[in-house]
């Protein structure tokens, strides 16, 4: 990585190698091969850490001190390992989730047992707020309800910075936990250009490449297809995006080589839009980005420039998401096929609902009828009370609930197996399962709160 300085003009590349925790494994490979095949500097990012992921590699990490880090770390990074090492391609991913330094050993360990020579791998800390606060002083983060919860884990949205850093000290890889999506592509500009700390425009310029990158395939195509509406073309191989970041902070959006999907103002504009609460105030750690302005030039095919974004101070404060335990979650699915196929899973719900009242389980049951509805209804079951029976001859009953008590969630389960005998005909395909659950919920930490500066350790 070019460690650069505030007069570096070099265009730099950066392309995303996964979008979440179940993206494809081999989609970085074309991505580093076309990286590797043009000049200049280049990094290739991992986002694989939604709120929900972290929730699950907290509780893996509750059942073994050394996991909770990305479980597929190894999937994603093998295939193209050797390839970044060798071309000087840097690897920048939050795939660490609850353990950051687990995963680097795990990336140590990989690189050794590819033969190469050791990797410098740097991790970024100080988003683990359990680590850094008193039990009262999160208390009073958190809003009312949850204040008598004892949280499992609380991590701050970190930022570009410390990353930056990690990049102009030689890592090789750059481990992170949680940190606010687009930071893991403005990190490598801010070590790569020396952008300022307050040079806002230039920040939200970084930062909405970095957003356009985060979600992997969906700016090339995948999320964006409606067959006859907006047709992609060839998205059984949609390619991966890759921005060419220019030093004053334009950026020109494409994909991998030889690969399909496609990159067009369409597919520009509804990424840019994705998940923004306010296109004037997109608040991220490191710069309020303003899009409003923005403008999208189709320049060839694949080719996608984006300007005129602006930036205002970064916010006080940092988001944050707070995990605890909420009980264990018990589903039970079974289907029905036929004439009468609705009206049979309908009644097998009911059954469901009424052994669970008996046995004084009266609480909220999601009842979902796959085929008639199962998105849209809500948890109280009112939408489905309103659908009429309708037509449908192939229909899959799915029951949930959430308890405190194991033994009452298993319960649930009990009850969807004995449908196969004890509720109305020709029900099959019985599956269930009993899982630990934690609930997440957002909130703000004042800045000052979250330590900074001294987040990296560094694996010579």
């Amino acid at each position: 990585m070019n460690s650069a300085c505030a007069a570096n003009t070099e265009i730099l590349r950066i392309g995303c190698g996964a979008g979440f925790s179940g993206d494809r494994w081999d989609a970085a490979v074309a991505v580093v091969r076309t990286l590797a095949a043009q000049p200049g500097p280049a990094v290739l990012m991992f986002e694989t850490l939604a709120e929900r992921t972290l929730a699950l590699a907290q509780l893996r990490r509750r059942a073994d001190p050394q996991a909770g880090y990305e479980p597929s770390l190894e999937r994603f990074v093998a295939p193209v390992l050797r390839d970044c090492v060798a071309h000087g391609i840097p690897i920048v991913g939050n795939f660490g989730a609850a353990n950051p330094r687990a995963a680097a050993a795990c990336l140590r360990r990989l690189g050794e047992s590819l033969g190469l020579p050791a990797l410098r791998v740097a991790v970024v800390e100080g988003d683990d707020l359990l680590a850094h606060l008193s039990p009262d002083q999160l208390q009073s983060l958190l809003p009312g309800q949850l204040k008598a919860h004892e949280a499992v884990s609380a991590n701050a949205y970190l930022g570009a910075f410390e990353i930056a850093q990690a990049l102009r000290g030689g890592a090789q890889i750059v481990v992170t936990g949680r940190v606010a999506d687009p930071s893991l592509a403005l990190g490598p500009m801010l070590a790569h250009f020396g952008w300022a700390a307050d040079d806002w425009d230039r920040l939200a310029c970084g930062t909405m490449a970095g957003h356009l990158l985060e979600c992997g395939a969906q700016v090339c195509g995948g999320y964006f297809a409606d067959p006859g509406i907006k047709d992609v073309p060839g998205i059984a191989d949609v390619g991966f995006p890759i921005v060419e970041m220019h030093a004053d902070g334009h950026f020109v959006v494409t994909k991998a080589h030889a690969t399909g999907g496609c990159v067009d103002t369409r597919t520009v504009k509804e990424q840019l839009l994705y998940e923004i609460h306010d296109p004037a105030r997109y608040l991220t750690p490191d710069v309020v980005a303003d899009i409003t302005e923005a403008e999208v030039t189709q320049l060839a095919a694949d080719r996608v420039e984006v300007r005129g974004v602006r930036g205002h101070p970064a916010p006080a404060s940092l988001k944050a998401t707070v995990c605890f335990d909420a009980g264990w979650l018990a589903e039970g699915e079974i289907s029905y096929a036929g004439p009468n196929a609705v009206a049979r899973g309908r009644l097998a719900g009911e059954i469901v609902r009424d052994r669970l009242r008996s046995l004084g389980l009266a609480l909220p049951l999601r009842v979902d009828l796959i085929g008639v509805t199962s998105v849209l209804a809500d948890d109280a079951g009112r939408w489905l009370a309103q659908r009429a029976p309708g037509e449908a001859r192939d229909v899959r009953l799915r029951v949930a609930l959430n308890h405190t008590d194991r033994a009452a969630a298993e319960r649930l389960a009990r009850e969807v197996t004995a449908l196969y005998t004890c509720g109305p005909a020709g029900g099959g395909g019985v599956r269930t399962s009993v899982r630990p659950r934690l609930g997440t919920v957002s909130c703000t930490v004042p800045r000052q709160q979250v330590p900074t500066g001294h987040n990296i350790v560094a694996f010579a």
